[in-house]
């Protein structure tokens, strides 16, 4: 390699180590996460719309439920849950008033200690499709 192939590739180095650094400097600092439980706020049997509650009582007697999809698995994939493993969460409809489908609102059931959302007391409401979640309080 002659001496001017040596300078230029040294000077190249120098350039993308410099464009490197550069990058690295402009990256945001990072965050501490706070744990999905954090997140999640609380309510009220008592302050959830009868619908809700009636939902509830359905999960808790086992069914049967209005809706095909209620007691399908829920995959918690906005991570605003906390983490469990695939296949603990399920969802059931919230019915809502005036909507032609199922609308926005959910309860997702924990399986708990008991391993069964009937039992569990694990229990959270949605009312924007996912968006934000309340434990539910007896």
């Amino acid at each position: 390699m002659t001496s001017a192939m040596r300078q230029l590739s040294r000077l190249l180095l120098l350039l993308l180590l410099a464009l490197g650094a550069t990058a690295c400097a402009r990256e945001e600092p990072v965050q501490p996460s706070r744990s999905a439980s954090a997140r999640i706020g609380e309510v009220a049997l008592d302050a959830l719309p009868p619908q809700a509650r009636q939902t509830l009582a359905l999960i808790r007697q086992g069914g049967p439920f209005p809706y095909r999809k209620d007691g399908t698995g829920f995959g918690n994939r906005e991570r605003l849950l906390p983490r469990q493993p695939r296949g603990y969460y399920t969802e059931y409809t919230v019915p809502t008033p005036g909507s032609h489908d199922r609308g926005a609102r959910r309860i997702i059931a924990g399986k708990g200690a008991t391993g069964d959302p009937a039992t569990s007391g694990e229990y959270y409401y949605t009312e924007d499709h996912y968006q934000s979640f309340r434990r539910i309080r007896p």
